[in-house]
């Protein structure tokens, strides 16, 4: 009986989808195709968008509008229908050099002429939200995102590389917790998410206490990256695959399950279940699910899923 109503709700639904991709496809969508200068993006298959981060004259170094237009971005991309997953790359000889510095400088001059200590602590506090926020987005955004990471990530890399979902890198790749070195302790990601990404606390402190230099080989053996690859076209081609592969699933399936995923990370295991259960009795009653199942149980065509 079950299996029968699932044949008959999958007949009906391919037209069902057609009808709400094109009524999608009709609304005013947001632009951000052209509206970065620090970032390039690129649609290189349905679904799916390339985010490259595009200061190679600096080596990708986070100036402050970089800081802001990564926000923007992942913000955009987060309520993005026609975006189902996310791959993220550098521009040029380095996936970043971490933060540019003449951008600390500028904000050291900035504040020089305020006097009062709590009034500077005040500006700084809001830059450092800023950034903090910047990061942030990547986690936040409810599409998987796959960073592809060549030669140097240094310092801010790290913050953007640990927020998202998948790592990959080449063999000439190397990082850094960097910010020990020019007299700071990282405050916008790496001392909260990389201990949980490699999942040593012993050998997280001991990178982000020294800032030494770790490799690929390193890198992948913490767990840190999941795949390692001979060089930078072969990663982003794998890259690529990846996030089509995700981008052809339920776009309901994969957000709901990335959000779980992140919300159980810091929390006790009933909490995470606790979540998931409220979230599932709404979202299996979704079409998404009845035209998945159909499609396994058939051994069909791949189902074709309507924009969020």
């Amino acid at each position: 009986m079950l299996t029968a109503r699932l044949l008959v709700t999958k007949m009906a639904m391919p037209s069902n989808v057609l009808i709400r991709n094109l009524c999608s496809a009709a609304q005013a969508k947001v632009k951000h195709h052209n509206s970065f200068k620090t970032l390039q993006i690129t649609t290189p298959k349905p679904f799916v968008f390339h985010v490259e981060l595009h200061r190679p004259k600096r080596y990708n170094a986070f100036s402050k509008e970089m800081w802001i237009e990564i926000k923007n971005c992942f913000d955009e991309l987060a309520v993005d229908p026609d975006c189902r997953a996310i791959v993220v790359s550098g521009a040029g000889k380095h996936f970043t050099a971490g933060i540019d510095l003449t951008d600390v400088i500028s904000l050291g001059t900035e504040m020089s002429d305020v006097d009062d200590v709590a009034r500077k602590g005040m500006i700084l506090g809001r830059t450092i939200k800023l950034y903090q926020e910047s990061m942030s987005a990547l986690e936040n955004c409810p599409k998987p995102v796959i960073v592809a990471v060549h030669s140097a990530c240094i310092g801010a890399g790290v913050d953007l590389i640990t927020a998202a979902d998948i790592r990959y890198c080449t063999t000439d790749a190397f990082f850094q917790v960097k910010e020990v070195d020019i007299g700071m302790a990282a405050d916008v990601g790496s001392l909260q998410r990389f201990p949980k990404a490699i999942g040593s606390q012993s050998l997280a402190r001991e990178l982000c206490y020294t800032g030494r230099r770790f490799e690929s080989s390193e890198a992948n053996s913490c767990g840190l990256v999941s795949k390692v690859f001979p060089d930078k076209d072969h990663m982003l081609q794998s890259a690529l695959e990846l996030a089509n592969n995700i981008a052809e699933k339920s776009p309901i399936a994969v957000q709901a399950t990335k959000a779980n995923v992140v919300y159980s990370q810091s929390r006790p295991n009933q909490d995470g279940l606790d979540q998931i259960r409220e979230m599932n009795k709404l979202y299996l009653q979704s079409e998404d699910f009845v035209n998945a199942a159909s499609a396994q149980l058939t051994k069909g065509e791949k189902p074709i899923f309507s924009k969020l």
